[in-house]
């Protein structure tokens, strides 16, 4: 870790300028959280064109903000009226509803608030100490090796869209062919353009992400109508702050046991905090010592769950920053917004943009510490927002942000069609049980498997056996069989629990 960069990065995000975005950024981070239908995909997707007139620290200074505190901002629509603000917060219903019905809702926000917290520091610190290294080497990579990262990439899909295999692939043919959209990157052959000069550029990501995330929930928003939700009354107690802040601290094996499942299952690629917040509540659940009371409102399912999620952001930024393999949708659009400050994730950042990277990660750690005074001074007014907001509002909102922001990045209408129709296919396909993540994988991973191949396949073409090229170093090799285990993964695992399945009818 090169000092001078590290102090720059800091010297910077603690400027009043950033910090004061920095805040900005996590209450609105906690707004979307908090908001049922709002997602911190959608949070960070409508801000990055907002981001394009910003400095590239600031801008990542911003969508860090939102990120870390909009997936803890589900923890208040799931704790208040029993819907997760957040995929990353459906395990928090189990208990912290039971809770607020019990007049304990005050103390189940501290809890998510503090549980939130240290799993994502715990997240950050992984980040912080991971992806130097695994940047070092990534500087041994060649084509080939690019190749094989992209292959890898796309095989997340079976982990993506293990329910239908096929759907998943048909949706990452979908993301690839509209990565083929444009001038070919080596041979300069115009592609799928349909005569219009307008996409000879290609697809906008940006505008693509947004479309892909954004307008499809609008419309299911708007389609179902507005739903009736049953807000709890958010009780105050003198003392309940730290007196609950004794309590999670008390439960240190918790704590530690979720921010390591929420950081594994965040480098994973496909996985994620839906995923990681179940499997920590699965787990303390299996390592309590009163199994029985989860489920009726104790602290434990809380801390397990939003201890998990958050420690999944810093986590999935490992891949990110290091391989350019987003790992989350979220960290997909970050991808996006990396790009649009002409940052390429990989170990470029970490030699080139030495100092805005190390700046982006310590503002991680403030953003999460300022999450914590955020989330407790406004908790209050966060329950009001969530009982009181009317659809009416909220949806055109969301599509008055899209436009302009999918307007505002290049001034150009064209960027504007692009959004709206990847936001009409986007909910088509979701209305047909379609995951917008395979498509979004095809689309950033395409130009990178293109690439790789054809660079390879150029620089061999003077060997007898120019396709060797792809499995000749180690770090090919290992390339291959994580793309193969990952493949296998799901089948292995249904197989698996199939076979429990059956061990228990048994047993029986």
């Amino acid at each position: 870790m090169r000092m001078d960069a590290l102090v720059s990065g800091i010297t910077q995000v603690l400027s009043p300028g950033n910090l004061l975005l920095m805040l900005v950024g996590t209450v609105a981070g906690l707004i979307a959280g908090a908001l049922p239908g709002l997602t911190a995909t959608m949070a960070v997707a409508l801000v990055i064109p907002f981001t394009f007139v910003m400095p590239p620290l600031t801008g990542l200074v911003v969508m860090g903000a939102i990120y870390m505190s909009a997936i803890y901002g589900g923890s208040f629509s799931a704790i208040l009226i029993n819907t997760p603000g957040t995929p990353s917060s459906i395990g928090t219903c189990f208990d912290g509803y039971p809770m607020a019905k019990a007049g304990r809702g005050q103390e189940a926000i501290v809890v998510a608030t503090v549980s939130s917290v240290i799993g994502g520091l715990f997240g950050v610190a992984v980040l912080a100490f991971l992806a130097p290294p695994l940047a070092r080497i990534a500087l041994r990579f060649g084509p080939p090796e690019y190749f094989w990262v992209g292959v890898f990439g796309l095989s997340i899909i079976a982990s993506l869209a293990s329910k239908s295999i096929l759907k998943g692939l048909i949706g990452g043919a979908v993301g690839l062919l509209i990565s083929m959209i444009g001038i070919s990157p080596v041979g300069g052959n115009v592609r799928l353009t349909f005569g219009e000069p307008a996409l000879q550029g290609g697809v906008q990501l940006v505008c693509a992400l947004i479309g892909l995330f954004c307008i499809p929930e609008v419309l299911s928003l708007v389609l179902q109508g507005a739903q009736a939700y049953e807000a709890v009354r958010l009780v105050r107690q003198r003392g309940v702050i730290m007196s609950t802040i004794r309590k999670v601290l008390s439960q240190p094996g918790n704590l530690l046991r979720s921010s390591v499942i929420g950081t594994i299952v965040g480098i994973i690629p496909g996985a994620g905090g839906n995923i990681a917040n179940l499997i920590a509540y699965n787990e303390a659940v299996r390592a309590s010592k009163y199994p029985e009371k989860f489920g009726t409102g104790i602290i434990d399912g809380v801390i397990a769950t939003e201890t998990s999620n958050n420690a999944t952001i810093g986590g999935g930024l490992v891949p990110l920053l290091t391989l350019g393999v987003p790992g989350t949708p979220v960290d997909a659009v970050i991808y996006g917004g990396l790009l649009l400050q002409g940052l390429r994730p990989g170990p470029e950042l970490f030699s080139v943009h030495a100092d805005i990277t190390y700046g982006f990660i310590f503002s991680l750690f403030v953003a999460t510490l300022m999450m914590m005074v955020v989330g407790l001074a406004l908790g209050t007014a966060l329950h009001r927002l969530v009982s009181r907001t009317p659809l009416r509002f909220l949806a055109p909102s969301i599509i008055f942000l899209s436009i302009i922001g999918s307007y505002a990045i290049r001034n150009n209408m064209a960027d504007v069609w692009v959004m709206l129709g990847c936001g009409i296919i986007g909910y088509i396909l979701k209305e047909l049980d379609f995951n917008a993540a395979p498509i979004v994988l095809g689309l950033i991973l395409g130009p990178i498997i293109e690439e790789g191949l054809l660079q390879s396949l150029l620089i061999s073409r003077a060997w007898q056996f120019p396709w060797l090229i792809f499995v000749r170093s180690p770090i090919s090799i290992i390339l291959i069989l994580m793309t193969l285990v990952s493949f296998a993964w799901p089948y292995l695992s249904s197989s698996t629990a199939r076979r429990r399945k059956g061990g228990a009818y048994a047993d029986r």
